[in-house]
């Protein structure tokens, strides 16, 4: 078990919190407030159950008690709006059952699920895109603000204020704490998404810091999906993004080695790739390409799939990803996207044509400061048998890191090119 869940009761809350802190949300209209409640009625619960035993419905036991202490605390503040909330508390106890069931359980209405709320009101447009990521991580997947700070290598205090700004933003521009209607999901849903992708690109690939992989990050943003695909079972992009995250995620034992260098995928040992993640990603990607057009997540969850099918790297299918990465060209157009494509490129018709490519990418500059471009440079110039021109990519690219493990891969590749060019 992670160190972010290190005994049962602290799994058990980390799983009720989001659900308790989106209804406590929705409850006294406050996010400050439910967070101090359902604060105190986890610390009520560590004195209580280790004595009393944990209750059969540890949710509802949570919701009751953080509750009581939101009514008594509205109370005595003594002003009309409290009063008003405190009626609305009392008023919704009966939803207490419905609330801690599993969301399979709520049957065809589970969009209205208070989490979908708490999703769409801390990914809400109007934020920046670093508040939504924290919004969500401390108020979605319940990490404290020191892991969140922790998480992105930013001092505690840092996040808190971060936190605050954001908490006051949804107040000041009156951000709505509801679900979007249907005709405007299409347009909110790929913010959802999006931030639930950087948390896991984040853990995949730390963008900073000595070690290149988060797991426990990784762990809490496959979660955050599949919680999104249980309250939207029927949205094709979910499905896609739970896929894809599966999908990557499998590699992870095999990513680095004992010594926590990186090992690039045609290098990894395919024995140690989690079969049941892939069982899984490939079921879900299907689903999610039923539908037309297939989305972005879709698509990429289909590329990934066809890396993890592949016994063996020289077994890779390269010219069926080549296609994919030209409908997704097409459906979702990035420089990222291009450079991917290009890598393709390169595997299923020579380092040339790949090569060629990412010339033009350079040439444009949007991915100038992008450390992966010039690596990519520097891996087809080293095929080509140019090592010179290698040499000065990665010295580009390893100024541009700013992962510890990944910029001593490529210095390890700067010191193999520097030896061709000293012999030449």
């Amino acid at each position: 078990m992670s160190r972010w869940a290190a005994d049962p009761a602290e799994a058990v809350f980390r799983e009720e919190w989001g659900r308790l802190l989106a209804t406590l949300v929705r409850w006294v209209g406050d996010f400050d407030l439910a967070e101090e409640v359902a604060a105190d009625a986890i610390a009520a619960a560590v004195e209580r159950w280790p004595v009393d035993g944990v209750p059969d419905r540890p949710g509802a036991w949570l919701l009751t008690t953080a509750r009581r202490r939101a009514v008594d605390l509205l109370r005595r503040r003594q002003n009309y709006a409290a009063k008003l909330a405190v009626l609305k508390v009392e008023a919704e106890r009966d939803e207490l059952a419905r609330l801690t069931e599993p969301a399979a359980d709520t049957g065809p209405d589970v969009i209205g699920d208070d989490r979908l709320r708490l999703f769409f009101t801390c990914c809400h447009p109007a934020l920046r895109a670093e508040a939504r990521v924290a919004l969500t991580l401390r108020y979605l997947a319940g990490l404290t603000t020191a892991q969140v700070a922790r998480a992105f290598l930013v001092p505690e205090g840092t996040m808190a204020q971060r936190l605050v700004r954001a908490k006051q933003k949804i107040g000041a521009a009156g951000i709505p704490y509801r679900v979007p209607s249907a005709t405007e999901l299409p347009g909110r849903l790929p913010a959802v998404l999006s931030v639930v992708y950087v948390v896991f690109t984040e853990a995949y690939a730390a963008s900073t810091g000595a070690a290149l992989i988060q797991p426990e990050l990784a762990d809490e943003a496959i979660r955050l999906a599949r919680i999104l695909h249980r309250l939207l079972p029927a949205e094709p992009e979910v499905a896609g993004l739970l896929a894809l995250l599966l999908l990557v995620d499998a590699r992870r034992d095999a990513r680095v080695d004992a010594a926590g260098d990186l090992v690039l995928l045609d290098d990894q040992d395919r024995s140690r790739w989690d079969q049941g993640k892939i069982a899984e990603g490939r079921s879900l990607v299907l689903d999610a390409l039923r539908h037309r057009p297939p989305g972005p997540y879709a698509l990429q969850a289909a590329i990934a799939a066809v890396h993890d099918e592949a016994p063996s790297a020289a077994a890779t299918d390269w010219p069926q990803i080549v296609g994919l990465y030209d409908v997704l060209r097409a459906t979702a157009p990035s420089p990222v996207v291009d450079l991917n494509r290009a890598v393709a490129i390169a595997m299923a018709h020579g380092p040339a044509a790949g090569l060629g490519l990412l010339d033009e990418l350079v040439a444009g500059g949007a991915l100038d400061r992008f450390h992966p471009l010039h690596a990519a440079r520097g891996r087809l110039l080293d095929r080509l048998d140019r090592p010179a021109d290698a040499v000065a990519a990665y010295r580009r690219a390893v100024d541009l890191c700013g992962n510890d493990a990944e910029r001593a891969f490529l210095l390890r590749c700067l010191a193999a090119a520097e030896q061709r060019t000293a012999r030449d």
